[in-house]
């Protein structure tokens, strides 16, 4: 079965949180997935109070920009919100947006090396072992966790590019691929994320997870080519989907069809009814993709 999912943007307040999450928990839908975007709302802290205000809905951070964390700080906390919330938390690392980071004096000379050393660093405290590292990047000296998790916990990447595609494949469990990605290019990534795996010897499953920009209801169509244009890509007639449940939820399967896992809903920034939303990926969407 294909996984389906749904954005809360941090262009919504955060006190409207609360209510998104627990309507997603009550409603039965799979996962919720929360930015962290500079400078609107932090990644770990809303996942946490999601993941404690629900019962059943898994929460993901989709992405956390790692020229702002220590490792073993982000460890800690996948760590913690494993061990609280277990098998409900999806984390996902990326190396951010390079104004961003620039803006915050945290821009990398090569953000691929940063992640790649990140994600071998994190994995490894998070499978309980005790590393020294002296990397370009990250630097260890007897560090271990001394909460890890029960059990193995996966972690995504997010990626667009080749290299840092490839990168995904040879170092994380999962890719992240943004709204702007159309089937071919779930496709692409997919092949480069193979390749990756392949020339680390890696075996097992690589779970691809893809934004999806919808809109529904009311202006939808215009809602959708205001975000697109936007984005620079209003030329792009193969990204992004308005209309009804069935127009969604065709677009789900292409996307599925493509090699995508999950797909995650993503509403416009001014979609006007959030929990709406929510509903209507749940009720309506979900039960015409298998």
């Amino acid at each position: 079965m294909t996984g389906l999912g749904v954005v809360f943007r941090p262009q919504l307040p955060p006190e409207r949180l609360r209510a998104v999450a627990r309507l997603a928990d009550d409603v039965g839908l799979e996962e919720l997935w929360l930015w962290e975007d500079c400078f609107l709302e932090g990644g770990v802290s809303t996942a946490a109070a999601a993941l404690a205000w629900t019962e059943r809905v898994r929460v993901g951070i989709g992405l956390l920009p790692v020229p702002l964390r220590n490792v073993a700080v982000t460890a800690m906390e996948a760590a913690s919100l494993e061990r609280m919330f277990p098998g409900r938390a999806i984390l996902t690392l990326g190396h951010g947006v390079q104004d961003w980071m620039g803006q915050v004096g945290a821009r990398a000379a090569s953000p691929l090396g940063l992640l790649g050393e990140h994600l071998d660093a994190l994995r490894a405290l998070l499978r309980g072992e005790r590393l020294s590292v002296r990397g370009r990047y990250v630097q260890l000296d007897d560090v271990a966790l001394d909460w890890p998790p029960r059990r193995p916990v996966d972690v995504l990447a997010g990626a667009t590019g080749p290299r840092t595609l490839r990168l995904s494949g040879e170092k994380a469990d999962g890719t992240l691929l943004t709204a702007a990605t159309s089937a071919d290019g779930v496709r692409r990534a997919r092949e480069l994320v193979e390749e990756g795996r392949r020339a680390a010897g890696r075996d097992g499953s690589h779970r691809i997870v893809v934004y999806l920009l919808a809109a529904t209801g009311e202006g939808a169509e215009e809602r959708l080519r205001a975000e697109l244009a936007a984005e620079g890509l209003e030329a792009r007639a193969d990204v992004g989907v308005a209309g009804d449940a069935g127009a969604v939820a065709e677009a789900v399967r292409r996307l599925a069809g493509a090699g995508a896992d999950t797909v995650v809903l993503q509403p416009t920034a001014d979609e006007p009814d959030p929990e709406g939303f929510v509903r209507f990926v749940a009720r309506e969407v979900r039960p015409l993709v298998p």
